[in-house]
């Protein structure tokens, strides 16, 4: 950021170090809480507080305990291989079906496209507790209430409207005419779409497959309503723990899903990043 012009006005000055303040809040406010779990995770007694050793800096109050529980614990190991069991599928169903709506979307002929594109990202606009209490009925009704195609395609109803919109941004920028030139060559829609479209739209599709796959990961409430026992996720198993047992292995998959979060939206940024130099909106 450039420093203040020294033309700048007493005004502008209290503005642009208070902006810079309330900026440095926010952030505190958002980010404190998380970076509180992880020295916490490492504690060596099973609280959920910082003890005196700890505090002191001293070896002997932080262990790895809690982190070895979670990979020998069969109830922690069995909910993470369900969420590794769901989360893909269903991030391959929102990014098949979310590509083909954002781009069947970015058409000009398409009647009542507006309309349509609302009611594909209602997912996420509509509160979750009651996505997920109408998916039970429906789902109970079909058959699919209490089975792992179930939670799989709850999930990816879910994913499909970070994939459209994603995709429908990347779309904003796509030359149309490479897909009319690729038609006068010969090409077919399918091989114009592999050839031509992919390539371009990858990026937006990789990052709104990475924000379905996170939705998935860490989803509890639809889960709790379509799903089993024999389909409790990471994140149900974290509910149940602070709800009947309150372990501090919580914390040390906490931690986990942070720093799984961190690489994910690291990844993300990279992505958009290549996306702005292949669409020439950055230098490279």
């Amino acid at each position: 950021m450039s420093a203040l012009p020294p033309y700048a006005t007493t005004g502008q000055r209290i503005w642009h170090y208070g902006f810079r303040v309330i900026c440095g809040l926010i952030f505190f406010f958002l980010i404190f809480p998380i970076l509180i779990i992880i020295p916490l995770s490492f504690n060596a007694q099973d609280f959920f507080t910082f003890t005196p050793e700890m505090l002191a800096l001293k070896a002997e109050g932080y262990s790895l305990k809690h982190y070895e529980d979670f990979f020998t614990n069969s109830d922690w190991q069995q909910a993470m291989t369900n969420s590794i069991r769901i989360a893909p599928v269903a991030t391959i169903l929102s990014v098949g079906f979310g590509t083909l709506a954002a781009i069947g979307l970015s058409q000009t002929h398409v009647p009542f496209r507006r309309a349509i594109m609302a009611i594909l990202i209602s997912p996420m606009i509509v509160p979750l507790i009651i996505s997920a209490a109408g998916m039970y009925f429906f789902y109970s009704r079909i058959g699919l209430q209490g089975t792992y195609w179930g939670v799989v395609l709850a999930h990816a109803a879910l994913g499909i409207p970070f994939v459209i919109i994603t995709v429908t941004a990347t779309l904003v920028g796509f030359d149309k005419s490479l897909t009319r030139a690729a038609a006068n060559l010969g090409a077919g829609p399918v091989r114009t779409f592999f050839k031509i479209q992919m390539p371009l739209i990858l990026p937006g599709v990789i990052s709104g497959g990475l924000f379905a796959f996170i939705t998935s990961f860490d989803e509890v409430v639809v889960v709790l309503f379509v799903g089993s026992a024999g389909q409790k996720t990471l994140p149900w198993q974290m509910f149940t723990g602070l709800r009947e047992q309150i372990s501090p292995t919580i914390l040390a998959v906490a931690t986990l899903l942070v720093a799984i979060s961190v690489a994910l939206l690291t990844t993300l940024e990279l992505l958009r990043r290549r996306s702005e130099r292949l669409r020439g909106m950055s230098p490279g």
